[in-house]
């Protein structure tokens, strides 16, 4: 069975000071259906309560954003801040990761050399 192939959606803002700052959320429309309706519960709109930093771009290893980014770009580090702003002014993204395909246990059956 292929494996792997879950969509996943991150909204990213790109910072004053250039840095990239990206929150995963449970879909696009949950971050429309916020937008729209600012009494939805933010805990039906992001997964996961980090806010990280790609060190490379968006494709780039993701490091969690310390206390002295927040401060810099936000002027807060209260996480519940930061957060509705990426959501407010971010860009969503959404991406699906690839099937992965193969054999699980080749040890296993007919497929081993005796």
């Amino acid at each position: 069975m292929p494996r792997g192939n879950a969509a996943h959606t991150q909204v990213f803002y790109k910072g004053s000071s250039g840095d990239v700052f990206t929150v995963f959320v449970e879909s696009a429309e949950a971050v429309k259906k916020w937008k729209d309706d600012s009494s939805v519960p933010l805990a039906d709109v992001v997964a996961g309560w980090k806010i990280m930093v790609p060190e490379h771009g968006k494709q780039g290893i993701l490091n969690t954003a310390s206390n002295g980014q927040l401060e810099n770009e936000f002027g807060t580090k209260n996480e519940d801040e930061v957060i509705k702003k990426i959501l407010q002014q971010g860009e969503i993204q959404t991406a699906e990761n690839p099937e992965r395909q193969g054999s699980t246990n080749d040890s296993m059956g007919s497929m081993a050399a005796h």
